[in-house]
């Protein structure tokens, strides 16, 4: 059994689930790790999943709603992989601000489960401290964080409609 969401949830109610894991390759070594983390937890929970590659963390929004407008593959959830460190200029705000926002917004108006991995750090120590399984596996911690988003919405969706 696996704790989500506050809800006790059996495998075989997760073998049904499938995710899509949308991953920025603009720091790719440490979108792979992430990578890892969040396919490992996906694993032992036995549920299915697809990956798809973006540039930036910038894009993986419009590629969750992509999909989620596509339709022909259901997915149950979503993980967002990337990492954006700070560098000289106002773009790390920018990029590290709106891919956030336009995450919850996917969340808020088109009631999505999304794990969000994208680190948003100050150098490449602290991204690598944060996506190491070694460490703090942040893919890993997106990964659980979708499972534990899809529970809660399957089983508020119970309780709304069986009272």
């Amino acid at each position: 059994m696996i704790l989500n969401g506050g809800f006790v949830v059996t495998k075989k109610i997760h073998k049904k689930l499938h995710l899509l894991i949308v991953e920025a390759r603009f720091y790719d070594k440490i979108s792979n790790e992430l990578l890892v983390g969040a396919v490992n937890v996906l694993q032992k929970a036995e549920v299915s999943y697809d990956v798809v590659t973006v540039p930036g963390a910038l894009e993986i929004p419009g590629a969750i709603a992509f999909a989620e407008k596509n339709n022909k593959v259901p997915y149950d959830g979503y993980i967002a992989l990337g990492c954006v460190i700070r560098g000289d200029t106002y773009h790390f705000e920018i990029v590290a601000d709106n891919s956030c926002r336009a995450l919850m917004d996917l969340t808020l108006h088109r009631q999505l489960a999304i794990g969000n991995g994208i680190l948003t750090v100050e150098d490449e120590e602290q991204a690598w401290a944060r996506a190491k399984q070694s460490e703090k596996n942040k893919g890993g911690f997106a990964a659980e964080a979708a499972l534990c988003m899809i529970a809660l919405k399957k089983n508020l969706e119970i309780i709304i409609k069986y009272g």
